[in-house]
């Protein structure tokens, strides 16, 4: 009977009315029949899909987070959240284990970052995994094949990972400094070295023109992906600044910041995305003491991308205790963890803020936006 209506209808007609279900029913598709399987799997439908998905306003949160299993034992999981129509979040699958290839003794080490083309990364300092979360499917990228020479030492800075759309393939990366000690122990004689790993050739290489000297970032530094490049919350000479990684060319570039805010006992940054533009959050660090029924939060809005006039402060937000911000969702609520570890919503609009019945160990909560892709990983055994 279906491989009767495909016969009796256009394939274009078919693709339309596909492209208009949710991806839970188009998987169902698949064990229908030979047909629908072959072209649900083909790279032309995989393709047409993703196109389409782009451009849809329909949208969920991932949220990962970690619980404790037992004194020194986490287990994390993967959260999908959508909102009614009066912007209550709710799940909407059951929540999903994350494999069990991190740290289990470690629960605020790790980065969750979206390529916003189908497939998000969990990484640690030394471990990768690439997710299609709406297939369900992995990968666990290989080590780095580079040995350090003897005597050397090496410092993992920080790592992203994105999609280059000249090649048409994913890229993770890792930044790190590898130094020797003079004789009291101190690090000398260090040097940048970049690797990247390109998935379509599952291979990893060194960068060899990465001469300059970067500016100083931290493996936990609030980083995204955005236009083609990925980017760090970073410092140089005492001064904050976006450094920049363009995936096709493979350099660096830097963004300077507005003048921000300063707080007297330690001023945090964390870069969203806002109205469609790369934005920036600043606000106290509450850990050192600060008082957060005067002190405030900033959020500022780079209306033109890499153009430093653009820059607008878009809100001032007094007496929001956040430390740990996650995302900005349909531009006007913003997600964070709490000390206590619940999820928080908070309305800028209505400013209006809400405890969620979502539990996690505190600094444990990471946040995408995401949107439902076909896009194919080799799932390992």
């Amino acid at each position: 009977m279906v491989d009767g209506i495909m016969k009796k209808y256009p394939e274009a007609m078919i693709i339309h009315i596909l492209l208009r279900l949710p991806l839970k029913f188009i998987l169902r598709l698949k064990c229908v029949s030979k047909t629908f399987y072959t072209l649900v799997q083909s790279s032309y439908f995989i393709n047409i899909h993703c196109n389409h998905t782009l451009t849809s306003a329909y949208d969920n949160i991932l949220l990962k987070r970690s619980c404790k299993e037992d004194i020194e034992r986490y287990k994390a999981v993967f959260s999908f959240i959508a909102s009614d129509d009066e912007d209550n979040l709710n799940s909407v699958y059951p929540d999903l284990d994350v494999p069990n290839l991190l740290r289990t003794t470690s629960v605020t080490s790790d980065k969750l970052i979206d390529s916003n083309h189908g497939l998000i990364a969990l990484m640690e300092h030394r471990t990768t995994i690439l997710f299609n979360t709406s297939t369900r499917n992995y990968r666990h990228l290989p080590p780095s094949p580079f040995q350090i020479p003897k005597g050397f030492y090496q410092s993992i800075k920080s790592g992203g990972f994105g999609y280059d759309s000249v090649v048409n393939d994913f890229k993770v990366f890792r930044i790190s400094e590898v130094y020797t000690e003079d004789r009291y122990g101190y690090p000398e004689d260090g040097e940048t070295q970049v690797e990247v790993y390109e998935l379509g050739i599952d291979i990893w290489r060194k960068l060899d023109h990465v001469d300059q000297e970067l500016p100083i970032l931290f493996w936990l530094n609030s980083s995204m992906s955005y236009k083609g490049a990925y980017h760090w919350i970073a410092s140089v000479a005492r001064a904050n600044i976006i450094l920049c990684f363009d995936m096709t060319t493979e350099f660096f570039r830097n963004i300077e910041m507005p003048i921000t805010s300063k707080f007297l006992k330690g001023t945090l940054y964390s870069l969203q995305l806002l109205n469609e533009s790369l934005s920036l959050l600043c606000y106290p660090c509450l850990a050192s003491g600060t008082d957060p029924t005067t002190d405030l939060m900033e959020i500022w809005i780079m209306k033109d991308y890499n153009i430093y006039e653009s820059w607008i402060r878009k809100y001032t937000i007094i007496g929001l205790p956040t430390e740990n911000p996650l995302v900005v969702w349909k531009d006007y609520i913003l997600l964070f963890q709490s000390n206590s570890g619940y999820l928080i919503s908070y309305d800028l609009k209505q400013d209006e803020m809400k405890e969620l019945n979502i539990l996690g160990c505190p600094k444990s909560m990471r946040a995408i936006i995401y949107k439902e892709f076909l896009t194919p990983i080799q799932r390992q055994s």
